[in-house]
């Protein structure tokens, strides 16, 4: 085995190493069980540090192409050599596996704990609020349930929006609000507005796996912009955008899904000269907005839209069902994309709009919000706690929204954890799904409100038995090495 590391081409050695060593196997030339390189010896062999080897052999063994043999070693994996001979190899960060932990996250009849989901609780939803609205558009607005929308959405309900962006400094006429069927269909409607195929749109990394999907669905090329416990990393964003030129940039303002993190003013005011030097579309997703009690800066508030397209909604929060997404835009972009919504839908659901104009008229949504919020608060607070009490690492201390970002030290991919979790009888999504093009994550995303389960908090524990055997493992490898070489 012979590998060209280019130290100056910009691309990771560990991303070289896994990528070298894949092609070798596929290659035919390393049959099952052919031992590898120690990892001192790679290193030493390379001149390059040991530790872009460890992770390297880390991910190959979660690649399946090979195996760790306690107190002996890495081998080419006879599973992965199978797999390769049926024609290609087992990666378990394949797109059809991505898909099916989206798909999965729909099934809550499950036995399993879902502690990535995006969902809050049912029993913390407001249901027999629900229920009244229902009841009351069913006596008072019988259209409602069998009639389409207007394209631009409910007017009533668009006012009622338009004031609660305005308490975020957001100062729109209704007619620059359109409703949209949840904030999926948002998001779509400014792909197929901003960007055709080949052109390059920047995301965050880790971020939104439904947008990564969606954008290659398109032919849209992604750039990944690594996401701070401030933002975007802005050193990376001005590097990448020398290099680029993208049409869009998606970023999360407020309780970004997965890290939590927000947006610090110093960040958002460079965001927007770099959007207006290079002339590109900032797309604020702000679908966690209602659960900050305090509001900070908004891009769209700064910017007054002239570079920002404003994205909220009340799924995360009144009810997913209802399907309830918003766009504030200027007015000749809401025309556009209302006539696309007319085009790829016809229109909207009168029905779902006239139940959610009825839990804002009537103040239902207020009062719910409040017990959200501070429910919400105590989760997050106690899972942090929990988390970090078992020896597990925060990206930065949760501030909000539902989602904590962590960790188990020691352990590179955490598709390792997804069997560990499986065992408590807990579904996790490993961290790369969350990054753009499936690259390994040693992070998870962890829904605070579920993490008081037993069972999240027997996974907790266990994850870090595991870390602690790999925390081993490696020190016994990095003795033997040690005793080998010291041998005449």
């Amino acid at each position: 085995m012979k590998l060209e590391l280019d130290r100056g081409n910009g691309v990771p050695l560990t991303d070289q190493i896994v990528a070298g060593m894949e092609s070798w196997i596929r290659s035919g030339e390393a049959h099952a069980g052919a031992k590898l390189p120690s990892i001192r010896a790679f290193a030493a062999e390379y001149g390059i540090s040991r530790f872009p080897v460890i992770e390297a052999y880390d991910r190959l063994v979660s690649l399946g192409y090979v195996e760790s043999r306690h107190g002996s070693g890495f081998y080419v994996s006879a599973r992965g050599h199978a797999a390769l001979e049926r024609g290609g190899a087992s990666d378990p960060r394949r797109a059809e596996d991505e898909s099916n932990y989206i798909m999965e996250e729909f099934h809550h009849p499950g036995g399993t704990l879902k502690l990535a989901s995006g969902f809050i609780p049912e029993a913390w939803r407001d249901m027999e609020g629900i229920a009244q609205a229902i009841r009351h558009v069913t006596r008072t607005d019988r259209l409602a349930t069998v009639d389409y929308a207007t394209p631009l959405g409910n007017a009533a309900l668009r006012e009622h929006l338009q004031a609660r962006i305005a308490q975020l400094g957001i100062h729109v006429d209704a007619s620059q609000v359109l409703i949209t069927c949840g904030a999926s269909q948002a998001v779509d409607l400014l792909v197929r507005y901003l960007l055709k195929a080949g052109d390059t749109m920047f995301v965050e990394d880790p971020g939104y796996y439904n947008l990564f999907g969606l954008l290659k669905l398109h032919g849209v090329n992604m750039v990944g912009i690594p996401r701070t416990a401030t933002g975007p990393d802005l050193d990376t964003l001005e590097k990448e955008l020398a290099r680029h030129r993208p049409r869009a940039f998606f970023v999360n303002s407020v309780f970004h899904n997965p890290t939590g993190t927000v947006v610090a003013p110093s960040v958002a005011f460079r965001l927007l000269q770099l959007a207006r030097e290079y002339d590109f579309k900032i797309i604020e997703d702000d679908i966690y907005a209602d659960f900050q009690s305090s509001p900070s800066d908004r891009l769209a508030a700064l910017d007054r839209l002239e570079q920002v397209v404003y994205i909220g909604g009340l799924s995360k929060t009144l009810s997913s069902s209802l399907r309830i997404g918003y766009i504030v835009a200027d007015r000749a972009t809401v025309k556009d994309l209302a006539d696309i919504k007319v085009l790829t839908s016809v229109g909207g659901s009168l029905f779902a709009e006239a139940v959610a104009l009825a839990m804002l008229e009537r103040g239902a949504y207020h009062k719910f919000l409040e017990r959200l919020r501070r429910r919400m608060t105590d989760a997050l607070g106690a899972a942090a706690r929990t988390l970090e009490s078992s020896g597990w690492q925060l990206f930065t201390a949760p501030v909000g929204g539902k989602f904590v970002w962590a960790r188990t030290p020691h352990i590179k991919d955490s598709q390792r954890l997804v069997e560990c979790a499986s065992s408590c009888g807990v579904t996790v999504a490993p961290g790369s799904y969350f990054r753009p093009h499936g690259q390994t994550s040693p992070w998870l995303r962890i829904n605070a409100a579920y993490a008081d389960d037993p069972r999240a908090q027997a996974f907790f524990e266990r994850a870090m038995t595991l870390a602690s055997d790999r925390e081993a493992e490696s020190e016994a490898e990095a003795k033997t090495e040690t005793e080998r070489a010291s041998l005449p």
